[in-house]
């Protein structure tokens, strides 16, 4: 359920036992991706933390609101706020990426919390506005989130869907861009420049607001504003750093997917200690 009483010091806790979640269970599984799962810690501690209705011991509760994560690599950070959040046994992140497991290398429906299999970019903001349109036409309370790359948002899908938000008036649609700016073969705006980009979602029609996505308070502070806006789709603009918390790894786009080996795992867990 949604919580409405929050203490920003243990939510700050809670990223760091995250973080580590993470690297551990990138290093055993010996692949997957870092980078991106590093940056987008805040933004899914928040919603599953405090803004989104949900109960993990009913994952298909009818009256939960949905997330989905269109930018599906991020699993190891799903998967270890999943856990965090009691959606299955932290053990199981042991698994991860191993042969019969249903944790996957992008996140899969099988998994309980996870409500659609993403990964191919593009695809998931026009999940979000089927969902949403559906909950509309039932006048269900429900509200979707989508949470999106900064590269994804170069694919014209994304667009196509923004439109389609904004024309049908999908206010119960919360778009959350992890602009971390750094995507697997370079600096974002250099492979193709996205700014100025919340113009961009403006000229679309939705309601944007700009954080840094690191700040749980500014954070906090924008989902607070989502579903105060009538007739407008939201959309959160997050600037964050990819690999978040790591010194090696933060902008490296060399770790949009690779996993550390033992020795570069016990240097980011000593940094993560010395928080």
């Amino acid at each position: 359920m949604t919580k409405k009483n929050i203490d920003i010091d243990s939510l700050k806790t809670q990223a760091v036992e995250i973080r580590k979640e993470i690297l551990e269970t990138l290093q055993l599984a010996g692949s997957g991706h870092p980078g991106g799962s590093l940056s987008a810690v805040e933004i899914l501690i928040s919603l599953y933390g405090y803004k989104m209705n949900h109960n993990p011991q009913s994952p298909e509760w009818s009256g939960r609101d949905y997330l989905i994560v269109s930018k599906g690599h991020i699993s190891p950070g799903v998967y270890a706020t999943l856990a965090s959040f009691g959606y299955f046994p932290k053990e199981e992140l042991k698994t991860f990426r191993k042969f019969g497991s249903r944790l996957q290398g992008h996140v899969h429906h099988k998994v309980p919390g996870v409500e659609f299999n993403t990964g191919s970019l593009g695809h998931g903001l026009s999940v979000a506005n089927g969902i949403a349109f559906g909950a509309k036409m039932l006048n269900k309370p429900n509200k979707v989130f989508c949470l999106m790359g900064d590269g994804e948002i170069q694919e014209g899908s994304v667009w196509e869907a923004a439109m389609t938000a904004s024309h049908h008036k999908l206010d119960n649609v919360c778009a959350i861009v992890d602009y971390n700016k750094v995507q697997e073969n370079g600096p974002t705006n250099d492979i193709k420049n996205l700014e100025p980009l919340a113009d961009k979602w403006r000229s679309f029609g939705w309601h944007t607001v700009e954080v840094i996505g690191h700040n749980f308070g500014a954070l906090i502070k924008a989902l607070d504003q989502f579903g105060t806006i009538e007739g407008k789709p939201f959309v959160i603009i997050a600037h964050t750093i990819k690999g978040k918390g790591i010194s090696f790894m933060e902008g490296e786009s060399k770790w949009h997917g690779k996993a550390p080996n033992s020795e570069q795992l016990a240097e980011a867990l000593k940094e993560l200690n010395s928080e």
